[in-house]
């Protein structure tokens, strides 16, 4: 028996560089959340690393693009669990619902939340086709999940465009004061609130 060889294989160099990466992006989304993107430097970030700022931008150039990353984190979470909630059996009221649980849910987490707290305006032009055509479609996702339900008739809707910007709105706010050591989980938030969204939607009889 020949024993283990003591240099990595490329495959567990690149999973250890893909959890620097994932490192790096996790400590930024905290430090915008906290503070803000334009009170946040990538000193901040590499001291809270333990790591020099070299570390940092040997893995990504600009705060710019830190920041990117992180929208694109969150942006993918939402992406996957519209994913999961088209591939749920049951109603269009059933999508819905779930879709929108998972969306409060992500939007209370480290790259959820930096979407909404931090978001758009922050990011340099040249980053903001990348970011809009994620951004489009999470709208797109929610509006065709409403727009599902409406036509099974599992929820009553008059203004589709309009529901969905309430949603939305209202699903957004718990990013901004929710309190993780709080009395209530992120899923007892989302629950409760989608709840009441659904309440809104539920058909006339």
């Amino acid at each position: 028996m020949t024993d283990a060889s003591p240099f990595r294989t490329a495959e567990q160099k690149e999973a250890e560089r893909a959890a620097k990466r994932d490192a790096v992006l996790s400590a930024a989304a905290r430090m915008f959340n906290e503070r803000g993107f334009a009170n946040t430097s990538l000193d901040d970030v590499a001291a809270q690393l333990g790591v020099s700022k070299r570390t940092i931008y040997h893995y990504y150039p600009t705060k710019d693009r830190v920041l990117l990353e992180c929208l694109k984190k969150g942006l993918g979470q939402l992406l996957d669990a519209a994913d999961e909630a088209r591939s749920r059996e049951g109603s269009g009221r059933d999508r819905l619902a779930y879709f929108l649980c998972r969306y409060a849910v992500i939007t209370m987490d480290d790259f959820g939340r930096c979407v909404i707290r931090t978001g758009v305006e922050q990011l340099k032009s040249e980053s903001m086709p990348e970011y809009r055509e994620m951004k489009r479609g999470i709208d797109a996702a929610m509006g065709e999940f409403l727009h599902e339900a409406v036509k099974d008739g599992s929820v009553a809707c008059e203004n589709e465009k309009l529901a969905v910007f309430a949603m939305a709105g209202a699903l957004n706010w718990p990013a901004r004061w929710h309190d993780p050591d709080g009395a209530l989980s992120k899923e007892e938030i989302a629950g409760q609130l989608v709840e009441f969204l659904m309440q809104g939607l539920s058909p006339r009889t």
